[in-house]
């Protein structure tokens, strides 16, 4: 059997030039709405974890809280994105308005157009087989993030 072949070049800058790459393509597409792809994700978490602390939310988009601060701004600032006092004085609550529902749905349907077209382009194959490698990749590091190792 033969031995699995070393990578050769930087991991970081492969999955940043298929990131550039992909990212583009949905935002093409979701783009007609208005949208950028990473608010467009960002209105689909609210919606399905809403309402929602804004720590619970940076969490599952593994994300920084003061990253996800400024990503909501322009969201509110359009009124598809509400922050209101939460369970108590200390906490705050995420959740979509109702013209932020709609435009999440219009967003969606872009968002569709630019997965088939992918899975097109590169193969329903691969692309069920790329997504299991990511998820398996997150995985990994997750794990070894939670031990205290480095990537």
């Amino acid at each position: 059997m033969d031995a699995p072949q070393k990578p050769r070049g930087c991991t970081n800058l492969k999955l940043r030039q298929v990131t550039r790459l992909v990212t583009q393509h949905y935002d093409t597409e979701v783009g007609k709405t208005g949208l950028k792809t990473t608010q467009y994700s960002l209105l689909s978490h609210i919606q399905s974890l809403g309402p929602v602390r804004p720590g619970d939310l940076a969490r599952a988009m593994r994300m920084d809280a003061s990253t996800l601060t400024r990503n909501l701004r322009p969201l509110q600032d359009a009124g598809w994105v509400e922050v209101a006092a939460g369970d108590n004085a200390r906490s705050r609550s995420v959740q979509l308005t109702e013209s932020g529902r709609a435009k999440r749905q219009e967003a969606q349907r872009h968002w569709r157009i630019a997965q088939e077209a992918l899975n097109e382009r590169l193969g329903v194959a691969h692309v069920a087989a790329l997504h299991t490698l990511l998820d398996e990749t997150v995985r990994l590091l997750d794990s070894g993030a939670s031990a205290g190792a480095q990537p």
